[in-house]
């Protein structure tokens, strides 16, 4: 399945005790239209508040549907409208949404104006300062490329195989008062994406000076200059197989 969803209602992507969930959705209207009970497994998880253009997930049925065509409207007429799916197609059997990916994009959005437009609210992040995107862009090229990136992880703690990552692309561009950070790695930390929106937004106030990215990856050490930016500007963009 490639998903779309505005995850402003709902406590992230995975199955938890104290909030509704985009996979829980899911899972409830498979089981509607099955009667079995399955579980949908996704590219990745996505946090509270955060968005998804196209998360890739899949699951596995003991009986075959008539025709995905059928199940995809049938699906989408128990989900609620800030849920969608946008494709469905039999996979191998031995395709695993998280597992197989290579690499996924994100974008993150900010609305950088002095007054927020009311229908961006959940859907950008409201910066008034004006932002030096100029700025922002040498930072970008700073953190460009493979390297230790455990100082933007919002828990370095987390146990975790390797901090290492490859950020293939991280660009800025600025439409009006919109300004997209795009980000693209062979996967990403937890809540990596955010923090490097929020080091960014700090090099575009004037308050961190962009050559500060190298010392920041060098000291492998969260520190104030790397804040997490809010959630609602984020959103998966694209999962790569």
């Amino acid at each position: 399945m490639d998903i779309a969803y505005d995850g402003t209602a709902y406590a992230g992507w995975q199955v938890q005790p104290n909030g509704v969930t985009i996979q829980e959705k899911l899972e409830g209207a498979i089981a509607r239209l099955t009667a079995e009970k399955t579980k949908v497994h996704g590219s990745g998880r996505t946090d509270t508040g955060v968005h998804a253009r196209c998360q890739v997930a899949h699951f596995d049925l003991e009986k075959k549907p008539a025709s995905a065509a059928s199940f995809l409207r049938s699906l989408n007429a128990l989900l609620p409208p800030d849920i969608r799916v946008l494709r469905l197609r039999k996979a191998a059997p031995a395709f695993h949404a998280r597992r197989d990916a290579a690499g996924k994009e994100y974008r993150y959005f900010i609305w950088n104006s002095g007054v927020l437009m009311p229908f961006r609210r959940n859907h950008a992040t409201h910066v008034w300062q004006k932002l030096d995107v100029a700025a922002m862009r040498k930072a970008a090229a700073c953190l460009t490329g493979q390297h230790d990136f455990a100082a933007f992880t919002a828990n370095p703690h987390r146990e975790v195989a390797s901090t290492v990552r490859n950020l293939r692309k991280l660009t800025i561009v600025k439409r009006g008062a919109e300004i997209v950070i795009t980000a693209r790695a062979d996967g990403f930390l937890y809540r990596m994406v955010r923090s490097l929106a929020g080091f960014l937004i700090r090099v575009g106030e004037g308050a961190v000076p962009p050559e500060a990215a190298r010392s920041i990856l060098n000291s492998r050490e969260r520190t104030a200059r790397v804040p997490t930016a809010p959630p609602q500007g984020l959103f998966l963009w694209n999962v790569f197989y």
